[in-house]
């Protein structure tokens, strides 16, 4: 990110919400965590935020009121409801008050950070990671080009190809959730889509195997690890 981002989340679950400030935070984001929708409301006055998370079920003022409110000060900024209600009329509500997203809980922390910075992309609050360029090991991957250079070759890669080996770039040495992979590059983290990205996690496997210093893991029930 080249700014900090500043986040009101709103909240009356104390565990979720706390759950939520602390990931919001380790992943470099400034959250306001608040307990009701009054408190919400005061924050915004006195601080300016960029994006807001709101819970829709909330003592004082709901949801739909504290976005309601919120709008009539900043028309612009990017809001994302959270309920643990899935009824169509919530979600359509949500949508008519100008919803830039709606989550249903339970959902994964993952989930919500692709959520999270799909909105600020739209909006311009967020760049994607410029870094076009990856050394591994005795490769060169030219992610613009789609391009994997041995140094005496250089293998043409798919789109998807392309994509996936740039996310785990990013996420050197780290777990890449596949919830968050599948959404990022599929948009959508289906039965049909997992078993694709599995396929091409394979062929990148192949792709790299001469460079023994480098190597594509799973990490059993969240995802994959490259590790250089």
């Amino acid at each position: 990110m080249e700014k900090e981002i500043k986040v009101l989340l709103a909240e009356d679950d104390t565990n979720l919400g706390l759950l939520l400030k602390e990931y919001l935070v380790a992943k470099g984001y400034n959250t306001t965590l608040c307990e009701d929708g009054d408190k919400a409301y005061d924050a915004f006055l006195k601080n300016p935020f960029d994006i807001g998370i709101f819970d829709v079920m909330m003592p004082h003022r709901d949801g739909f009121t504290l976005a309601k409110d919120i709008r009539l000060i900043n028309s612009e900024i990017p809001i994302i409801f959270l309920t643990a209600k899935s009824m169509k009329d919530d979600v359509l509500e949500g949508f008519k008050l100008g919803a830039d997203d709606y989550m249903t809980k339970p959902f994964s922390m993952e989930e919500l950070l692709v959520r999270i910075e799909a909105v600020l992309r739209r909006a311009g609050g967020i760049h994607e990671n410029k870094q076009e360029e990856f050394k591994l090991g005795r490769f060169l991957f030219d992610s613009k080009k789609q391009l994997l250079h041995d140094g005496e070759k250089a293998i043409k890669l798919t789109t998807k190809e392309s994509e996936l080996l740039k996310l785990l770039c990013n996420n050197a040495n780290e777990v890449l959730e596949r919830n968050f992979a599948l959404k990022t590059i599929w948009l959508d983290d289906n039965y049909f889509n997992a078993r694709s990205m599995d396929v091409y996690i394979t062929k990148l496997r192949k792709h790299l195997k001469p460079e023994t210093d480098i190597e594509i893991i799973n990490v059993h029930g969240k995802g994959y690890k490259l590790i250089m």
